[in-house]
């Protein structure tokens, strides 16, 4: 079902919907049997979410595509007393619960961590919302751009007149709303270590707008220790290194770009003998003195130049020959026609019933040995019956009284 075996054996209930599904996408990648429990006609809404439809106007999405394939679907009403029973049953055998709706919903239903506990004391339950499980705004709904927008990730524009791209403000694609999963994935498979070697399960939670807060430590962690540090004096006033040209992109001559990385002395050094320019070495790059800025100016000026001389691809093969840190800058159609990225396997095939062989990218941990080749997402309810049979261990009448 799933895509390599390092979590085989390991069995995940999933409660969740949207962005927190990835989270169960990322362990049934690994391996795990991923059972998600869906309800009402259509499930989990990230189904049919996304700006484009596979095969037909009411096709799946390619968000549910990636976070739900390899993963079992059961049909449970859990507003009802046989859904909330079920539940349980399904949980007594599982490793860990995955709760991914607002925070604490599970307990709102009255089965959550403390129901669990009793049922399997060695479960573990991982909560992944977006504002958290307290605060003031623990019943503030909330999706991708809102994670970013409160933690100062995201620049968010204002305009006067109704926007013609972009959504909330920006066109950048949100952070946390894809990091969500993965942080999510590392709690609970730590507190799965804890409860093989102890026997004791744990809650473990996980939110949107916690993720973005800790994303970058030059940022929250400087400002929250303002008065207890000061400006490097290696930087210049504008927060950029004195040879920021080195860390720059630049256009090439075929109107694409590449981004030169040669901070490092000998990258720097290696490129100025490729391209017959060792006079640039005697520019003070280093100093962060008042003249800097003129200096990198005037570096800058002279890459913009040298840059334009070649093509992309050129400049990709000038790099690889003489040990220069640098790449090309792609845009997606460029990355997957790139010979590096045909060249890693970085795709599988699978066939869709309705549409036909369909192309995906495949997960980003690599394992040894094995060929990374999830099934299809499960159509909604596909798994129920054999579900609630085989691992909680019900009767064919005691099925059909459970399901939706």
């Amino acid at each position: 079902m799933s895509g390599f075996s390092l979590l085989n054996g390991v069995r995940i209930l999933e409660v969740a919907q949207l962005a927190p599904a990835s989270l169960g996408g990322h362990l049934a990648d690994l391996g795990a049997e991923v059972i998600k429990v869906e309800s009402g006609p259509l499930g989990d809404p990230v189904r049919v979410g996304g700006s484009r439809a596979v095969g037909g106007p009411d096709g799946p999405a390619f968000m549910h595509l990636r976070w739900n394939r390899g993963k079992k679907s059961v049909a449970l009403d859990l507003r009802t007393p046989e859904g909330r029973q079920a539940f349980l049953d399904i949980a007594r055998s599982c490793d860990a619960v995955i709760e991914g709706m607002r925070g604490g919903y599970l307990d709102w239903l009255e089965i959550g961590y403390d129901a669990l506990r009793q049922v399997n004391p060695k479960i573990v339950l991982c909560t992944v919302s977006g504002m958290g499980t307290d605060g003031p705004y623990r019943g503030l709904g909330s999706g991708g751009p809102m994670f970013d927008a409160y933690a100062g990730l995201r620049e968010v524009r204002t305009p006067d007149e109704p926007p013609t791209e972009g959504m909330a403000g920006s066109t950048a694609p949100p952070i946390a709303m894809y990091a969500l999963g993965a942080y999510g994935a590392m709690g609970l498979l730590a507190a799965l270590r804890k409860a093989g070697a102890t026997g004791e399960g744990s809650h473990v939670e996980v939110s949107g707008i916690d993720v973005a807060a800790a994303w970058m430590p030059d940022g929250v962690d400087a400002e929250l220790n303002r008065e207890r540090s000061i400006p490097r004096p290696t930087w210049l006033p504008d927060g950029r290194l004195p040879d920021w040209p080195r860390l720059e992109a630049y256009r090439t001559s075929d109107g694409e770009a590449i981004l030169f990385g040669s901070h490092v002395e000998k990258f720097w050094r290696h490129f100025l003998i490729a391209v017959d320019r060792e006079d640039l070495a005697d520019v003070d790059l280093s100093s962060a003195d008042r003249e800097a800025p003129g200096r990198a100016n005037l570096v800058w000026r002279e890459l913009t130049g040298i840059f334009a001389q070649r093509t992309r691809a050129q400049w990709v093969e000038l790099f690889l020959e003489h040990e220069i840190a640098g790449g090309p800058v792609n845009s997606i159609p460029d990355m997957l026609s790139d010979p590096h990225f045909r060249a890693r396997d970085n795709t599988y095939r699978v066939d869709h019933p309705d549409v036909g062989e369909l192309e995906f990218v495949v997960s980003p941990v690599r394992v040894d040995g094995e060929k990374f080749d999830p099934a299809l997402p499960p159509t909604m309810g596909a798994d129920t019956e054999e579900v609630l049979r085989t691992v909680a261990g019900y009767r064919p009448a005691e099925i059909l009284s459970s399901a939706d």
